[in-house]
């Protein structure tokens, strides 16, 4: 199954990367790769990875301090949050309250 990334996590994935290269050349790589080997373990297994509720799951990065979270959505994974795991936790979920289930847009 497919994983794609949702407008505003593909944002959070920019801006990440923006922070990691300026704090040092070649972090950001780091990270996106991270991000890319996280998003294969959930195409691999979505339901593997922590359960949130609402039909949500959390994957988390190995070497930094962030999640995806993302749902299973008839016949594709949605990605909703690059997820940085100590700032303002959960502020993701109001992406989630238009949803009434998985695959409702």
């Amino acid at each position: 199954m497919k994983a794609v990334l949702a407008e505003a996590a593909a944002d959070e994935l920019r801006e990440a990367f923006a922070f990691y290269e300026q704090e040092q050349p070649g972090l950001g790589r780091r990270f996106l790769d991270e991000v890319e080997a996280c998003r294969r373990r959930i195409e691999r297994l979505p339901e593997a990875w922590h359960p949130l509720g609402e039909g949500l799951r959390r994957c988390r990065l190995r070497h930094f301090p962030y999640g995806l979270i993302y749902r299973v959505v008839a016949d594709y994974i949605e990605i909703i949050a690059v997820a940085h795991l100590h700032r303002a936790p959960e502020y993701w979920r109001r992406r989630t309250e238009d949803r009434e289930s998985p695959g409702g847009q």
